[in-house]
């Protein structure tokens, strides 16, 4: 009898590390499923605004070069907010345009040596975030998030007023 409830107590047991490791596992390829699933989605977002990416190097010489500010976007593939950004504010014809003409984008991927070093320089704590560089790479203003394109272009403006 004490063998029997031993043995059922051990084939309890068993069955818990069992249930407990089934569960890790789906909870694993879940989170790896997900971020796959929200990285393609960024990445059809990123393609759909139609604009050049830079790297912040190639941004700076740019800008330096054609006389412009940065527009240094702070992003993560797979963030939703930042897809958001990516398809509401820069698909927008306007503000590309207004980019275009002021600005070299240069967006700066979070999960890369550049995206640890940027957060690093600039005391970036979270995504996504848009600092405005001169052709320097000094930080210059730091635009509030709008997921919305007038309110974006209207930022965009009064730092575009403030630096001739």
């Amino acid at each position: 009898m004490l063998l029997n409830k031993q043995h059922q107590r051990g084939s309890t047991f068993s069955k818990s590390l069992v249930i407990g490791g089934i569960i890790l596992l789906l909870s694993v390829l879940g989170y790896y499923g997900n971020k796959a699933v929200q990285s393609f989605l960024g990445q059809q977002a990123i393609e759909q605004t139609g604009l050049q990416l830079h790297t912040l190097e190639q941004a700076l010489q740019l800008a330096k070069s054609t006389d412009k500010l940065v527009l240094a976007d702070m992003s993560a593939i797979w963030c939703p907010s930042c897809r958001k950004l990516d398809q509401q504010v820069f698909s927008d014809t306007r503000v590309k345009d207004r980019l275009n003409q002021h600005f070299v984008y240069a967006r700066i991927e979070y999960d890369s040596e550049a995206g640890k070093s940027f957060m690093q320089d600039y005391q970036v704590t979270g995504f996504p975030t848009l600092l405005v560089l001169n052709s320097q790479g000094e930080k210059l203003v730091k635009l509030p998030l709008s997921f919305e394109a007038l309110p974006f272009l209207s930022n965009l403006e009064k730092v575009v007023n403030a630096n001739p």
